[in-house]
């Protein structure tokens, strides 16, 4: 499930999001759910200042504090015009205070630091004589002619299998079971179609890497090394004596806990920002996708509701929201990911991967009931700009795939299938393995995408 909505991340968007009660476990997406997310997501809002660290800056939970100095590096690099555009129909789609950003006819000033009343200025470039962009990662157009047959030969790809699984899921509440049956837990879900699809993708040619290759965390941190954190977090925002542990997975108060605090702190922020320093510094892909299964309302997992609805989205990084902006550690990465480029190159990519899915499924695009937190962005009909801490954070393309409804009579069913060759009988329909079906329509976008891309010069 896509699920970074948060705030502090502001929309505990920085990760995928918040978690809710098992009573009211929902899509990130619903409405009601968001609210209770966010409302719980306030405690971590102040983190940083309730923890009494980097007091002196302000920065997002766990985040890091921002290298200004970096962006010198993008000097001239783009037009007023380019830079604008991407400011106001991209990023900052839903405004922002007016000294946050200042654009100017020769260069924008940006504020670094409110307090301090520092600012760094971005010198534009002219039409003619714009410097190249520095990037780690390779646009499509600069790769060399694909091999024979091998139309992804010689391109970077990370797969990041969303959530955790195993004996992680309950913990993260992407589990529910009906009955007797076996559990569906989304992160065991995406590690099986990660690996179909990187068998796939290294017989076309290109060079896959896994963010995450296991049902085990990435981040060397546990929820017991956050007890403190959660505990200041808690005190600050009106919980004098928090409680320690949560004693039921229903009780509407246990995001006042100090279990639940720390757990989110492990398994969204921390989890999700040390994925991004193993693909900022060691992996160094082209491009990043993140993998992952949608849902509706569920109520309790144990007794959940299925449904008949059924869609899939994609999200681009984007749609900042202007609380999100006044950190300055989520401004300086939206900057650094504007100026390095990456959203020329992930909306058309994740466009055309939208539609080999939408040829392959079958399914309507997902309908935001709220445009308070996305832009719909680029041509297919399925592509949001979102703020996401892992699309914010990874220094590179990044595609973030939320298709199907895990809920879903028919989605259920067909998990329940399993994986297999060829065809069976799905409520009396002939389906492919679901897992199979996923791993293909990606492949068959980034063939076309890649195809009529690649190797065009600079």
């Amino acid at each position: 499930m896509n699920r970074y909505t948060v705030t502090s991340d502001l929309r505990f968007n920085d990760i995928s999001v918040h978690r809710s009660s098992a009573a009211q476990r929902c899509d990130w997406h619903v409405v009601a759910w968001r609210r209770r997310v966010i409302q719980a997501s306030l405690f971590l809002f102040t983190a940083i200042f309730a923890a009494g660290l980097q007091a002196a800056e302000n920065i997002s939970v766990l985040g890091n504090k921002p290298r200004w100095d970096v962006l010198e590096h993008y000097q001239q690099t783009i037009t007023r015009d380019e830079f604008a555009h991407l400011i106001n129909d991209v990023y900052g789609t839903h405004g922002f205070a007016p000294d946050l950003i200042e654009i100017e006819n020769d260069s924008a000033r940006i504020l670094m630091n409110r307090d301090a009343q520092k600012f760094f200025t971005l010198r534009f470039g002219g039409t003619e004589e714009r410097k190249l962009v520095p990037r780690l990662w390779r646009p499509a157009k600069s790769l060399p002619s694909a091999e024979r047959n091998k139309p992804l030969s010689g391109l970077r790809i990370a797969l990041d299998p969303g959530h955790l699984g195993g004996n992680w899921a309950k913990m993260e509440e992407r589990w529910f079971q009906v009955g007797e049956s076996k559990p569906v837990q989304e992160g065991d879900l995406t590690l099986c179609v990660a690996r179909l699809l990187a068998t796939r993708l290294r017989d076309l040619g290109a060079k896959v890497s896994f963010v995450r290759s296991a049902d085990e965390p990435t981040t060397g941190k546990r929820p017991d090394d956050f007890r403190e954190l959660a505990r200041k977090i808690l005190i600050k925002n009106g919980v004098p004596q928090p409680r320690a542990e949560v004693l039921d997975s229903t009780d509407p108060e246990k995001e006042k806990t100090i279990r639940w605090q720390s757990e989110i702190l492990f398994y969204r922020y921390s989890e999700i920002r040390r994925r991004a320093a193993l693909v900022n510094f060691k992996l160094h892909p082209d491009l990043v996708l993140c993998l992952h299964f949608n849902a509706e309302g569920w109520g309790d997992p144990t007794s959940p509701m299925l449904t008949d609805t059924n869609h899939f989205h994609l999200l681009v990084n984007g749609s900042y929201l202007p609380e999100e902006l006044e950190f300055d550690d989520q401004r300086f990465e939206m900057i650094r990911r504007l100026l390095g480029r990456a959203y020329d190159e992930e909306l058309p990519l994740a466009d055309t991967i939208a539609l080999a899915m939408s040829r392959e499924t079958g399914l309507p695009p997902y309908a935001y009931p709220t445009t308070n937190s996305t832009t719909k962005v680029g041509t297919s009909g399925y592509v949001y700009a979102r703020n996401l801490l892992a699309t914010r954070l990874y220094r590179c393309p990044v595609v973030y795939c939320e298709p199907y409804v895990m809920n879903s009579n028919d989605v259920f069913a067909r998990i329940q299938a399993g994986d297999y060759e060829g065809t069976r009988s799905i409520n009396g329909v002939e389906r492919k393995s679901i897992f199979r079906e996923y791993a293909d329509s990606v492949t068959n976008g980034l063939i076309e995408y890649y195809s009529k891309a690649r190797g065009r010069g600079d």
